[in-house]
C-alpha cells in the first residue's frame, strides 16, 4: 500500500475530481463481514508487522483467571465438570467446565502454586506452593479447612492416601510430610534424602510410600514408623535427579524417570531394579504404567514419547514430537496416550499403532501439565501462556 500523500490545506480545493451517476459502470455488493477493520489492520502491525498468526482453536473451553504462568491442573474425581488450576500468580483457581461465570479464588499462598490434588472422595482439595506450606480446601463450602505446615522450602508434590484424608507432600528442603487433614495435626516427616524430593506418591494398596529426589535415589518408607525400607542408587539405577515416578496398580512395581534420559522399573517388595529401559537421550519429564496392558509410557525432552512393552523390555512405538514432551496422560481405557508438548500442543496417539490421531491446538506457549475429568470426555491443559484450556476427548474412551 502506498503511503498518503501529504496534506495541505492551501491547496485543498484545487483539482478535485466529482463523479456523476452517469460515470458508474457497475456496481458491486460487499460482504460487510469480509471486510478488514482499521482496527485490524493495526493489532497486526502490534503483532509482528502482518506475519501470519496461528490461531487455530480447538478448545471447547477457556480459562483465563490467571495472571501468570500455570504450573499445575487437576481434575475432581466426584464432579465431572470441575477443574482447579495454580500457577505462577501465586493463586488457585476452581472452576467449572462450561460454566465460564463461575470460578473460585484460592487465596493466601505467597509463592507459586506448585501442585494440587482432590482427595479420593472429591470432598477436599490441597494446594501445596513454593513458599512452603499446604492449604486444604473444603470443596463444598469453598471454605479453607486448614494449613499444613513443616517444609523450611518449596513444596514439590502433593498426594493424598488413596483411602484417606492424609495428605502426603515433598520439598525442596530433602523432606517429606505427612499430614492428618481432617485436623491439620502432624503425623509423620520421613528424612534421608539429600536433595529436592522431586516426586513420591503412596503405594495404591496405601501400605507404602515411594519417594524420588534430586540425588538420584529412590526410597520406599513404611508410613507408620516413617522408617525407610529400602533405598534404591547406584549401577544399574539412575546417575541423575530423579524427575517422575509412577506405582503400578498392583502395588508391586515403581516407573522411575531421570535427568539422565534413563527410566527403571524397581520391585517396591525387594527394592531391586527389575527392568532399564534405555531409549531416550535427554532428560524424561514424564513416565506411566498402562493400567490394561504390561506397558508404560514415558516422555521426554529428546522430543520423543514412547511406548514400552514391559515383557519385552522394549520400545513398542516410539511417537516423534516437533519439541520435547512435558506431560503425558492414558485416556479411557488405556489405547490412547494424550501428550502436552513444549511446541504449545496436545496430541492423541493411538499406543498399538504409534500414530498421532488428533492434535489440539489452541495454546501459544509450553503445556506444563495434563488432567482427564473423570467421565473421561475432557482433557484439561495447562500453559505457560497463562491460559487452560479443555478438549474434547470422548471419542477416545
Amino acid at each position: 500500500m502506498n503511503a498518503p500523500s501529504p496534506h495541505h490545506e492551501d491547496d485543498e480545493h484545487e483539482d478535485e475530481v466529482f463523479l456523476e451517476d452517469s460515470d458508474i459502470i457497475e456496481e458491486i455488493n460487499v460482504d460487510e463481514e469480509e471486510l478488514v477493520d482499521a482496527d485490524d489492520d493495526e493489532e497486526e502491525d502490534e503483532q509482528g508487522g502482518g506475519e501470519f498468526i496461528d490461531e487455530a482453536d480447538d478448545s471447547l473451553h477457556t480459562f483465563t483467571g490467571h495472571t501468570g504462568e500455570l504450573y499445575t491442573v487437576t481434575c475432581s474425581p466426584t464432579d465431572a465438570s470441575l477443574v482447579v488450576t495454580g500457577g505462577g500468580d501465586d493463586r488457585g483457581f476452581i472452576w467449572k467446565i462450561g460454566q465460564g461465570d463461575f470460578a473460585f479464588e484460592l487465596q493466601g499462598h505467597t509463592d507459586s502454586v506448585s501442585s494440587l490434588a482432590f482427595s479420593s472422595d472429591g470432598q477436599l482439595l490441597a494446594s501445596g506452593s513454593l513458599d512452603g506450606n499446604i492449604r486444604v480446601w473444603d470443596i463444598t463450602s469453598g471454605g479453607l479447612k486448614g494449613t499444613l505446615e513443616g517444609p523450611e522450602k518449596g513444596i514439590e508434590w502433593v498426594r493424598w492416601h488413596p483411602r484417606g484424608h492424609v495428605v502426603l507432600a515433598g520439598s525442596e528442603d530433602s523432606s517429606v510430610w505427612m499430614w492428618n487433614a481432617d485436623t491439620s495435626a502432624f503425623m509423620n516427616t520421613f528424612l534421608g534424602h539429600a536433595g529436592s524430593v522431586t516426586c513420591g506418591d503412596f503405594t495404591p494398596d496405601g501400605k507404602l510410600i515411594c519417594t524420588g529426589s534430586d540425588d538420584a535415589t529412590l526410597r520406599i518408607w513404611d508410613p507408620k514408623s516413617a522408617q525407610s525400607i529400602h533405598v534404591v542408587r547406584g549401577h544399574p539405577y539412575h546417575t541423575e535427579g530423579l524427575t517422575c515416578l509412577s506405582i503400578s496398580s498392583d502395588s508391586t512395581l515403581a516407573l522411575t524417570g531421570s535427568k539422565d534420559g534413563s527410566a527403571h522399573i524397581v520391585n517396591i517388595i525387594t527394592g531391586k531394579v527389575v527392568t532399564s529401559l534405555s531409549a531416550h537421550t535427554d532428560s524424561i519429564e514424564c513416565a506411566s504404567f498402562s493400567a490394561s496392558a504390561p506397558w508404560a509410557a514415558t516422555g521426554g525432552m529428546d522430543n520423543k514419547l514412547i511406548i514400552w512393552d514391559l515383557q519385552q523390555s522394549l520400545p513398542r512405538s516410539t511417537c516423534e514430537h516437533p519439541d520435547g514432551v512435558t506431560c503425558l496422560s492414558w485416556l479411557g481405557q488405556y489405547r490412547y496416550v494424550a501428550t502436552g508438548c513444549v511446541d504449545g500442543k496436545v496430541r492423541v496417539w493411538d499406543s498399538r499403532s504409534g500414530e498421532c490421531v488428533r492434535t489440539f491446538s489452541g495454546h501459544a506457549d509450553a503445556i506444563q501439565c495434563l488432567a482427564a475429568s473423570s467421565n473421561g470426555e475432557y482433557l484439561v491443559s495447562v500453559s505457560i501462556d497463562e491460559t487452560s484450556r479443555v478438549f474434547e476427548i470422548a471419542e477416545f474412551n
